[in-house]
């Protein structure tokens, strides 16, 4: 019977890790399934013990359910770095955002800001904080639902500036990335894989996570925007 490996993971890393599942299983004759689903949610469902093999999640993520006992220590892997990138709809106004200074003139003069609920958000809004903009924006800030692309929320109009992950912009129909954060007040996220401890193709789980954190998986990751971790 063929082997199969259960995977969950955050939005972000969706296509590449499809790309990568797909080239294992041509490899070694295994089958490979991710589930992607919003990061915090899929936290919660590995923190709850549902039998997936392998997790992959923000760094921060995977050390909290390490600390928890839901993922094997000694499986952790870094497996990519991913920028944030700024969205606006296609056929928008296209703001100045290559130096901080204008990013942030930029942030105070959208009428609308669209921020994920992954890790970049997160620092996103420390960014806001750390230019003492948090007030001027308050109202302006519009979250996006788990699992709703920020790509979404521009391409519909519901926002004018949108913050996400290169990786999840690239390739969203409607919009036009303005670039990623300018040097100074970059973003980037670490996403991780790590073996659950609810897995029940641990050694089979092991080698799919040293695939995917091995130089053969490198052009795979450029291709989507992200770099080797």
């Amino acid at each position: 019977m063929t082997t199969r490996i259960v995977g969950i993971s955050s939005m972000a890393t969706r296509q590449v890790l499809a790309e990568l599942a797909g080239a294992y299983r041509q490899q070694n004759d295994v089958e490979v399934a991710f589930e992607s689903v919003g990061g915090v949610d899929a936290a919660k469902r590995v923190q709850a013990g549902e039998p997936f093999d392998v997790v992959v999640l923000a760094a921060d993520a995977i050390d909290k359910l390490v600390a928890a006992g839901r993922v094997v220590p000694d499986s952790r892997a870094d497996l990519v770095r991913s920028p944030v990138a700024i969205a606006v709809r296609a056929g928008g106004p296209q703001p100045d955002i290559g130096s901080e200074d204008a990013l942030r003139r930029a942030v105070l003069s959208a009428r609308t800001i669209g921020y994920s609920t992954g890790p970049s958000g997160t620092e996103l809004l420390k960014l806001f904080e750390r230019w003492g903009v948090v007030e001027a924006v308050r109202d302006r800030v519009v979250q996006a639902p788990p699992g709703v692309p920020v790509a979404r929320l521009a391409a519909d109009g519901a926002v004018e500036l949108g913050f996400q992950q290169f990786s999840e912009m690239m390739h969203a129909p409607g919009i036009a990335v303005l670039g990623t954060m300018p040097p100074g007040c970059e973003i980037i996220s670490t996403f991780t894989a790590g073996l659950c401890v609810a897995s029940s193709q641990p050694a089979a789980g092991r080698d799919l996570i040293a695939f995917m954190a091995s130089p053969a998986a490198a052009d795979a990751k450029r291709r989507h925007g992200m770099e080797p971790g």
